[in-house]
């Protein structure tokens, strides 16, 4: 018999989320009589976790995907996706420009190396970008300096007939915090506004806080990129994800494999960091840091069992954490434990104890977990 932790990833709770936020986005553009942006459903990182045929099934109503590697655009195509792709951090070297090329997939261009590979390249079909800004995330994109000769060359490029659209896209560093996006957004106003091309701003945070700012309109053309929020995880920390609506798609699920009566004063796990203060019985779950659950998790971290809330004790370690049973006198081995989704804690709640965030919790799923795919 197999360990008995499973993961569970409901392709309908991606569907739900996605719709979700589509409503959201079509309210906002009714309320300013203006066009709701299109969505690129993004899913890198193996769809944060979730797995990418899995994505592709949940978010076939979406009118883009953006993920970061080429092997998981291709995995989409071969899955049956024929809609746009968005590469998000773009190529890395000309022979990637076959696949981009092969796969028809569009690409963000944040450099004037990408810039220069394009140039040289020989398609057989225009590629559709995404020119982008630094406007203080200062990981990728043109300085505002440089910005708009580099969208001069890119429409040379496509007047050549290797470039298809040009569209304009940055990226939002505080758009969860209190310092929004109003910085960043008017220096991206003032550096792009002139120049032609489909916008896009958003990302899971201003999505679903600042969705005024991509509204379209006849003229102009808006796409989001919402991630973390299709999940059914919340990009704040001071608002849960069913405030907006959203499901858990990943459920992490084990069982008690072991029960043990503590005496007042008995230590728990490595590094004896949990002593009891009464006698108490503990349950020992089949789950551990290789399995992808966090190792900080602190004494407190919520824990479901049998459907009851209880909490972990000790240090989690490689393969096992230990739960309280007080609160649930007839678990045993066997009895069913959930450790984040839909029967248990929210994986925000869970990473929040661990002094994380949920998209670390859920990109972390070990491949030993076995996942099924639950329609």
């Amino acid at each position: 018999m197999p360990r008995p932790i499973s993961a569970t990833v409901s392709v309908s709770a991606l569907a739900h989320n996605l719709a979700a936020v589509r409503r959201h986005l079509d309210q906002t553009a009714a309320a300013a009589s203006g066009l709701p942006p299109s969505i690129w459903a993004v899913i890198k990182a193996n769809a944060y976790g979730h797995g990418i045929e899995q994505a592709v099934a949940g978010f076939s109503k979406a009118q883009g995907l953006a993920m970061l590697d080429l092997d998981e655009a291709v995995r989409c195509r071969e899955a049956g996706w024929g809609g746009p792709i968005l590469l998000l951090e773009g190529f890395f070297n000309p022979s990637d420009l076959d696949i981009v090329d092969r796969y028809h997939l569009s690409t963000t261009v944040h450099n004037r190396e990408q810039l220069d590979m394009l140039a040289r390249a020989r398609l057989s079909r225009r590629v559709d970008i995404m020119l982008k800004l630094n406007t203080g995330m200062n990981r990728l994109g043109f300085s505002p300096a440089a910005y708009a000769a580099a969208h001069e060359r890119a429409m040379l490029l496509q007047q050549q007939g290797t470039l298809g659209s040009v569209g304009k896209m940055t990226h939002f560093a505080c758009a969860d915090g209190p310092q929004g996006v109003n910085e960043q957004l008017g220096l991206f106003n003032s550096v792009t506004h002139k120049l032609p091309g489909a916008i896009s701003v958003c990302n899971s945070a201003a999505t679903l806080r600042f969705a005024e700012i991509a509204v379209g309109s006849e003229t102009q053309t808006h796409w989001v990129r919402p991630g973390i929020c299709l999940y059914g995880a919340s990009p704040f920390a001071d608002a849960e994800a069913v405030s907006f609506g959203l499901k858990p798609a990943m459920s992490l699920r084990s069982e008690i494999i072991a029960v043990q009566e503590l005496k007042a004063g008995d230590s728990v796990g490595y590094g004896a960091i949990f002593r009891a203060e009464r006698s108490m019985r503990i349950g020992i779950v089949a789950c551990g840091y290789a399995d992808g659950y966090p190792r900080h998790a602190a004494t407190g971290t919520p824990v479901v069992v049998a459907g009851i809330r209880t909490q972990l004790v000790g240090r989690v370690s490689m393969d096992m954490l230990i739960v309280d049973l007080e609160p649930i006198p007839a678990a045993g081995v066997g009895t069913p434990v959930s450790l984040w989704g839909e029967d248990g804690p929210s994986v925000d709640e869970v990473a929040q104890a661990a002094g994380t965030i949920g998209y670390e919790l859920l990109c972390a799923l070990a491949p030993r977990v076995p996942v099924t795919r639950d329609a």
